[in-house]
Formats: structure tokens, sequence, C-alpha cells
């Protein structure tokens, strides 16, 4: 065993006790947390038989500092064989049960599928579908494994539902997409931070410290949420405009920062390009105006742009509420603008930044799981980065495929233009928008390959289901929402019916005809995504397992240094220091050929899909705090299902006496795409025009059923946030016809 490769259970420095240092499975936080083996037996009545893990404070993460949520805390829950998959099956038949079956078995026919339906219909009739969760090592070999051993440009991933709207507002402004421009850590120092479609307190309990550190420096909060969330209830402010107008927010706020004499023109004029344009364009959003779209008073308009100002320091942070829409990319880049405009980017303490959610999302699209990327962030269309990266897989750049379809429209074309289907880290029958449409789609493929860890909604429907390994039982890096590149150690071994991804990538590509070129060794993996990162906008060269494990993490863009670590230098010399990593960007310059910070003008226009007379509320989904993305793994801990049990619709009283429901009862929400049905949850705490669903359940309450896929321009991001509904009472329970 190497010296930067964690050891299994029971074989950890300091004896079979001591804890092994890893990081959270869910969201992009990526906690600091210990596992620590429980003898059998010892975790009480039902315990399962084999020994298992516990989780153990980490208080030397700094993200963390060994807080938890209630979802970190039982993560062990889930290593159960009660509850997770532990063998592979295949169906046997069309039509048939899913069976048990051995994994030569499974892996041949596999393989022979997606042979069969390439010869017969072309690369591109096969697709491949990743997820935000993957570490890097595993989005790298997914990536590799579409472009080369299937040669297809069929490939997307889950994280396009995540920040991609933040990600191309990012490129277009400053020139390179990194989630966060400076560590957590500042946000408590600045003066004022704008939190913007955020619920910190239920999404990432954690980082509410640094809200509350926040207001103990003196700092002020602005949360803008059409709900009075546990997040908003922190906050100096709260706006609660109109779900789909954010843009207009963020425009009337600019406005006001031009006619109060508040645009700082030293920032503008050396550090910035595009400006009167962009400014041309907020001008054409008066306060009143804005008043009318969002339903935003303009004295609290005045209120916000005067403490976001007054601070010495400021920062905008936004996550998927203004993200999720067909005109995310430009909500973003207003709210860039008003950065720009009022110097707070490029400056200490203060910046616009995007809280990344999925565990990986940010290192999910760096190394070529994307659509359109490459590893080390690269355009997929650049023959200079084509070059580079097939010289780094021994292949001449013209077999590398042109990017393909985002991931809606890659699940859209199911059963037609794309016949068969590898998906892993992905549960798309729960969690992709107009989510009934998907699960026809994906139900009328010739063939279907899942690797999960349990059997999700989608796997359900697959022909054969590959059984994966956990994140306590492999290591590998992972890229939190900072940019910072952390090492998640294998602290058990996988039970013996169940192989990782990098194994089974590993065993199909050898079915296919590549021997060599996917290994099952994350460090040998993270070795050559160096290689093929080296001189990219998202650099890992510099980095190492055994620098992110002495260092706790390594800030990217880092760069190798001229020399090899224990190589002489220039002359006999010493080697060149290490490259130190990049916590803090754009103090010196922006990423774009110039250095200068680009404004993008834009202008405020309605939802895809705005209310009429038969559905006149506004919809809006979202996370709650005991459940996780499609609840896949959650739903399966019975403590997280004791918090959070089932789907609800929160609904203003008004609304509620409207429709004729009382707490507790059957409501049915309908869009055009379909109708769900879950339990009232009556609040003040939101508009009396919208209402509110999480997203978390299939079924009858399954929120997506209703979401609009009416995608952005720029991101491809679908509108999760917004669409028009009716909402009725279901009088005959959740899954009745309603009344």
């Amino acid at each position: 065993m190497s010296a930067t490769t964690a050891p299994s259970a029971g074989t950890a420095p300091g004896g079979p006790s001591a804890a092994v240092d890893t990081h959270c499975p869910y969201c992009a936080l990526q906690c600091g947390m210990g596992l620590r083996p429980v003898p059998a037996g010892s975790a009480g009545t039902g315990a399962d038989p084999a020994p298992g893990l516990e989780v153990v404070e980490r208080a030397a993460f700094d993200v963390n500092r060994g807080a938890l949520c209630g979802k970190g805390r039982t993560a062990p829950a889930l290593l159960s064989s009660r509850v997770r998959l532990t063998g592979p099956l295949v169906r046997r038949r069309r039509g048939g049960p899913l069976e048990p079956a051995g994994w030569e078995e499974a892996l041949d026919r596999v393989a022979g599928e997606l042979a069969e339906v390439r010869a017969a219909h072309g690369p591109d009739a096969v697709g491949v579908f990743g997820g935000g969760g993957l570490t890097n090592e595993k989005a790298y070999a997914l990536g590799k494994f579409a472009r080369l051993v299937l040669g297809t440009s069929q490939i997307d991933y889950n994280g396009r539902f995540c920040m991609a709207s933040a990600a191309a507002a990012h490129l277009r402004a400053f020139g390179l997409d990194r989630g966060m421009p400076f560590p957590l850590a500042d946000v408590a120092r600045t003066g004022c931070l704008v939190l913007v479609g955020s619920n910190l307190a239920e999404t990432m309990p954690p980082a509410l410290r640094y809200i509350t550190e926040l207001r103990e420096n003196g700092g002020r909060l602005i949360v803008v949420d059409p709900r009075r969330t546990r997040t908003a209830e922190q906050a100096d402010l709260h706006l609660a405009p109109r779900p789909g107008t954010d843009l207009a927010l963020a425009l009337g706020m600019l406005h006001l920062v031009v006619a109060e004499g508040r645009v700082d023109a030293g920032f503008v004029a050396e550090r910035t390009s595009g400006w009167p344009e962009a400014r041309a364009a907020a001008m054409a959003h008066w306060p009143e105006l804005v008043e009318r779209i969002t339903g935003v008073p303009v004295p609290h308009l005045r209120e916000a742009v005067a403490m976001f100002c007054d601070a010495e320091s400021s920062m905008v942070l936004t996550a998927r509420g203004p993200e999720q829409h067909s005109k995310g990319t430009d909500t973003v880049g207003a709210w860039i603008n008003l950065c720009l405009a009022t110097g707070r980017a490029g400056r200490p303490l203060s910046g616009y930044g995007c809280l990344t959610g999925q565990g990986n999302g940010q290192g999910g699209r760096e190394h070529g799981q994307k659509a359109d990327q490459l590893p080390g962030y690269r355009r997929l269309d650049d023959p200079a980065a084509r070059e580079h990266v097939a010289r780094v897989w021994g292949v001449d750049p013209g077999v590398l495929p042109k990017p393909g379809r985002s991931a809606y429209e890659l699940l859209d074309a199911l059963g037609t233009d794309v016949r068969a289907l590898l998906l892993t880290g992905s549960n798309p029958v729960v969690s992709a928008p107009r989510a009934a449409h998907v699960e026809e789609r994906i139900a009328s493929l010739d063939f279907l390959a899942v690797c999960d860890v349990v059997l999700s909604e989608t796997a359900e429907l697959a022909d054969v289901v590959l059984p994966v390994a956990q994140w306590a039982e492999e290591t590998g890096t992972m890229t939190n929402l900072e940019g910072r590149v952390l090492l998640r150690r294998r602290a058990a071994d996988p039970p013996p019916g169940v192989r990782t991804d990098l194994e089974v990538l590993g065993a199909l590509a050898a079915r296919l005809g590549w021997e060599k070129g996917f290994p099952a060794d994350p460090e040998e993996v993270f070795e050559e995504l160096r290689r093929a990162s080296a001189g990219g906008p998202a650099d890992y060269s510099g980095i190492t397992y055994r620098r992110i494990a002495e260092e706790d993490g390594v800030f990217w863009p880092c760069p190798q240094a001229p020399a090899q670590d224990g190589a002489a230098g220039p002359a006999g010399g010493p080697s060149p220091a290490p490259h130190p990593g990049t916590p803090r960007l754009f103090l010196d310059r922006f990423a774009t050929d110039d250095g200068r910070a680009r404004f993008v003008p834009v202008a405020h226009r309605p939802p895809a899909e705005e209310p009429d007379a038969d559905y006149p509320v506004l919809l809006t989904t979202g996370r709650v705090l005991a459940q996780y993305q499609s609840g896949a793994q959650t739903r399966r801990v019975a403590e997280l299902n004791g918090a959070a049990p089932g789907p609800f619709v929160q609904l203003h009283p008004r609304l509620a006496e409207r429709v004729g429901v009382a707490e507790g009862e059957p409501v049915a929400v309908v869009s055009r795409r379909g109708r769900a049905v879950a339990p009232a949850r009556i609040t003040p705490d939101i508009r009396p025009d919208t209402v509110f669903m999480p997203f978390h359940w299939p079924g009858a309450g399954r929120a997506n059923t209703l979401t609009n896929p009416a995608l952005d321009p720029a991101s491809r991001m679908p509108e999760f946030k917004v669409c028009a509904v009716r909402v009725e009472a279901a009088g005959d329970g959740p899954g009745g016809a309603g009344r």
C-alpha cells in the first residue's frame, strides 16, 4: 500500500480503532468527517451483522470544523446490505423481472448490447449519462470511456441541472468558471452578503455558521427568496420577488446604483469592459417598473442598494433559485454586473460566487463528462485542447467526437436517436424536468445499463444493474464549492458482490477492445488526469494525493512547478517551490484575454410559462433539510425519513382558503405536463401567488412531473424553478382523482 493510499477498515494509522479522515458523501461543502470501525453488534438492536462504521468529529477541517448535518451523521447507514445492492441484476427477457446474475454475465451483456447498438446505428446511438456526485477520477474515466471506447458524442450529466447557468455567466464575465473565487471563510468577514435563491439552513446547514459569524462581525445579510425560509429569518432584509423575476430585481438595483451615483468609476475604467451597454440596459429597468414585475417595494430596493454599497466590502452568492431558469445565465450575469459596477469583484472580501449543490458538481464538469468539455475544463471544439488531450490518451485528435447534446436534450432523444444508455450516479426518473416524459423515453430504450449503489427508480427500469462501491469504500478526489480539491479515503472494503465504477469501466473497456487505458487504481487515474488538465483553465497538474493529504485540500488552478519534486533546478540548484494553489481568484487580473472583466448587457424577460386563466399560480421547487437530491439514498435512512417522510405542497393561507383545503389535506398541483398530489402545508411564509414542492420523492408526489424543460439558450439549464400550475383539492387522497 502506497503512502498516499487510504487503508481499509481495521488498518487505519494508529490501530484498529483509529478513524480514517474523509468527507461527507452529499453536498458540495464536502464536510470533513472521520470514519471509525464499530465492532459487530455494538450498533444496537437491528444493527447490520457485519462490522460497520461510525462518524466521528473532524474539527481540524476548516470548512465545517467538525459540524455535520443529519445526512452526514447518518451516512454510514447506507453501507448496510439491507438498503443497498450487493450483486448484479439482469433482465433476461423484455418485460421480465430483474434477476440476480454473476458479474461475467452482467458485464458481457452490457458490452454486447452497447456494441450491437453501435454497430447497427452508429456510435451516437449510444449515450452516457453521469452524475455530479462521481469523484474526479470517475468523471474523467467516464468521459474518456464515452469518447474513446464508445466513440460517442452523446455524454452529459446531471450537473447540467445544478450550476450550469452560473458556469456560463462566469465564463462570459470572468473567463473562468469556479463556483466560488474565494474560500467560504471570507464570507464571514465581508461587510454585506446578498444571498440569492439559497436556503443554506436546510441545504448546507454547517455553512450557516458563516452567516452567524458575518452578523457577529457587524456584517449585513440580504436574502432574496419568494419564501420566508429558515435562512431568510436570519436576514437584515428579506426580499421576496415573484418567482422568475430575479433578473429584473438585479437590474433594478443596478439602475439605482447608477441613479444614486454609487458606481465605482475607477474600477470600471481600469478593470472592466462593456460598461456603457450594460448601463443602458439597466437604466431601462427603473424602480417602479421593477416593483410591478417583482412585487418588491421600491423602498426595499433602495434599502438593499444602500446596504450593499455602504459596506466596505460586499458579496453576492447565488444558488439554484435564480439559476434554474430559461434565462438563468442572464440573471446571474445581472448580479455579476452589479458587483462589477460597484467595484465588488477582484478585491479582497468582495465578489460574486455560486453555491454549488452536488458533491462534485464543480469537478464533475471540469474533467470530461459534460457534453462540450474535455479534462481541465478545455473546450471540446478547441483544436489545441483536442490535440493536448489526444496526446495524453495516445490517439489522433480526429477520433474525438464533437460536442453532443446537453442533459435534458439527451434524455429527450432516448429511444429515437439514442438507442442504448449507460447511466451512472443519477436518477433522472425523479430528478429530471417533465419527469413522466423522461421516464417514458428511458422505458423506450433498446437497452439501459445502470451503475448505482441502490435500486433507484431509474435502475428499476434497467436491463442490467451493476452494484458499485460507495464513498466510504473507495478512494478518490472531490472538488468542493470553493474549488478546493479534497481526498475522500477508503475506510472499508465493499461487499464481495460489489465493484468500483473504475473497475466496471475497465472491464467494459476490455470487452470492447481497449485492454489498456482504464486502470482501477484511483491514484493512477488521477495522475493521468493531472497530465490531461495541465495548462487548461482547471489545471490540477500541481496537485497530488500526497499534497491533498498534507494540506487538507488544494485550490485549483495549481499548475505543476517547472521541475518535478526532488529534481534539481537550474545549474544544479534546488527545485522550484510547488505552486501553492489559488484560494482567491482575480485579485490581479481576470481570466480574459485582456485581463478585464466583461459586462454583459441583459434585459428582463418573463419565464417561459406565465400564469393564465387555466394555470393561475406559480410553482417553485427545492430541497428540505433531511433529504438530498432525488432521495434515492436518503429515503433509505430511517432517521431521515422520520424527519421528512414525504412530499408536501406549501401554500399561503389565502390560496388554501380559495382552493378549499386545510392543513394536511391532499392537494393536487396540475401543470401542462402532469399532476402531482401531496398533503397541504399552509404557511404565511410564502407568496399568495406561489406554491412550493420539494423534489425528493417519486410517485404521486413527484414535483418534477410538473416542471418545465424550457432551456436557457447559453447553459441549456431547464426551468425547474418556475412554471404555471393550478391548485385544487384532491379529496380522495394522494392517489385520488381530485374534486
